[in-house]
């Protein structure tokens, strides 16, 4: 099966993706206000806790971490996600990534701005948040430069930065379609953005330069981030943390949570928004292919972390390992362990791969999975440290359940609206791919032209989206190389 559909027009990409920015429909409108619904949960939690404190949500010494870190490194995987596909695969010239990796990236920077929260709200004192920069106090005093706590600051804020500008350089082409098809603020709004963008032989290739250098950028600080942030486990002494897989086993682990969701909103942009033509049962099983194989390294890094613990000399790191294995979170590590491990395997039958409704669910269990994976690294090392007089088994408060539920809302707002103002398949991408599909590169132009409007007629900016080759408009010279 196909990829895409090579007869589709050029006009009709346009047509179909400006569709799905039109005035929502009642469905929209519904998810909407869930979101904003559980936001208003989150909301009144975090005004609780600042009035009664941070012990409401049984956080004190031994557990002075547990759902809000667990949580936050779940985020910040996620937003591996859109690097996988835009950067990894767009240097490799895997072209199936063209028509998901739109949201894929949007994905990656709203997930930092969630898993960005978390850290706030954890320090209690959310005005104090500046205390992890270089500053000069009239004190004399300056971070710790040795800290990963430091380097997670850096490191988060400049790839929130990266991934924002990386988003924005890839929709330049679609802003100049949008700004050729809209009226009012809309019109104001995308004329602003598209940056005088005309879509001429320079501009290509300027853009082709600039977004092949930001993916080459991104792919190193990706790795770089969810290793440092596995840094904040692996340079501690606490039994279980100190291990020195924990980098490679953080990004395996970021990659697969990402992928899985993925394959989540694939299924619902599918559905919702009638992308049928380009969201394909190809496209769907070859992420799911590449699902199953980041899976497959994180069940084997998981395994090493067991064996080098096991094998290893560290006795409370064993007692650690034991209890999560038979202690009180157990259920959960096993829980873990089935979705994380053990669901994958649906992924090797192509039955499954090709049914939407199944891959539905199986991604939101993997992701399950994935939750349970940060939250088993936190909790039992915490309940167990070196001295008996740290032992104690600790569960979440409903204020750190109603903080952790409403980030998924904020996820999902900031999401809905974007899908709503920005166009969510990238359509130049969408129609290079069947450009380059259909073998018309180096053919006689009117061949082209008629391959985009099904006429000998040239057609209006309107219809082509007036932002150049592939965009819109005349086709720009040199795209075969492109």
């Amino acid at each position: 099966m196909k990829d895409i559909n090579e007869d589709i027009k050029w006009a009709q990409i346009n047509k179909d993706v400006l569709r799905s920015m039109e005035n929502p429909r009642r469905g929209y409108w519904i998810a909407l206000i869930a979101c904003v619904a559980m936001i208003a949960c989150a909301v009144a939690a975090e005004i609780y806790q600042y009035q009664y404190g941070m012990g409401t949500a049984n956080l004190n010494w031994p557990h002075m971490w547990d759902l809000y870190i667990a949580t936050f490194i779940f985020w910040i995987g996620m937003s591996h996600s859109g690097t996988l596909l835009s950067a990894i695969l767009h240097i490799i010239h895997a072209d199936w990534r063209k028509p998901i990796y739109r949201f894929a990236e949007a994905m990656t920077t709203f997930s930092l701005m969630t898993a960005g929260l978390f850290p706030m709200i954890h320090l209690g004192r959310v005005w104090n948040l500046y205390w992890v920069l270089p500053y000069v106090t009239d004190r004399g005093i300056w971070p710790n430069f040795r800290s990963p706590l430091v380097w997670d600051a850096f490191a988060i804020s400049t790839y929130l930065t990266s991934s924002a500008i990386f988003l924005f350089i890839g929709m330049i082409p679609d802003l100049a379609i949008c700004r050729d098809n809209a009226r009012g603020w809309r019109k104001k709004l995308y004329t602003a953005l598209s940056l005088g963008w005309r879509g001429d032989d320079r501009q290509w290739r300027n853009f082709r330069r600039t977004y092949l250098v930001m993916a080459c950028f991104l792919i190193p600080l990706a790795v770089s981030v969810h290793s440092i942030v596995s840094s904040d486990f692996a340079m501690s002494i606490m039994p279980g943390w100190h291990i020195t897989t924990f980098p490679p086993y953080f990004v395996a682990g970021a990659l697969y949570s990402g992928c899985a969701a993925i394959i989540t909103l694939f299924v619902l942009l599918r559905y919702f928004f009638r992308f049928e033509e380009y969201m394909t049962i190809s496209v769907l099983e070859k992420t799911c292919k590449l699902t199953f194989a980041i899976a497959m390294v994180w069940t084997y890094l998981n395994l090493i972390e067991f064996a080098s613990v096991w094998y290893g000399h560290d006795v409370p790191s064993k007692e650690v390992l034991m209890d999560k294995f038979v202690g009180p979170y157990a259920p959960y590590f096993w829980v873990m362990i089935f979705c994380g491990s053990v669901m994958p395997f649906a992924f090797a039958f192509r039955k499954l791969r090709r049914h939407i409704p199944s891959m539905f669910v199986l991604s939101i269990i993997l992701n399950l999975g994935m939750w349970l994976e940060r939250w088993m690294i936190v909790t039992p090392t915490l309940s167990l440290g070196y001295h008996p007089i740290a032992f104690d088994t600790m569960w979440p408060s409903m204020i750190q359940w109603a903080i952790v539920f409403g980030s998924f809302g904020w996820f999902g707002m900031l999401f809905l609206v974007f899908v709503k103002v920005f166009p969510s398949v990238s359509m130049y991408e969408v129609k290079e791919m069947v450009y380059h599909r259909r073998g018309l590169a180096g053919k006689d132009p009117d061949a082209v032209l008629h391959s985009r409007t099904g006429s000998d007629d040239r057609p209006s900016s309107s219809s082509s989206g007036g932002g150049g080759s592939p965009g819109g408009g005349t086709p720009a010279p040199g795209l075969e190389g492109a």
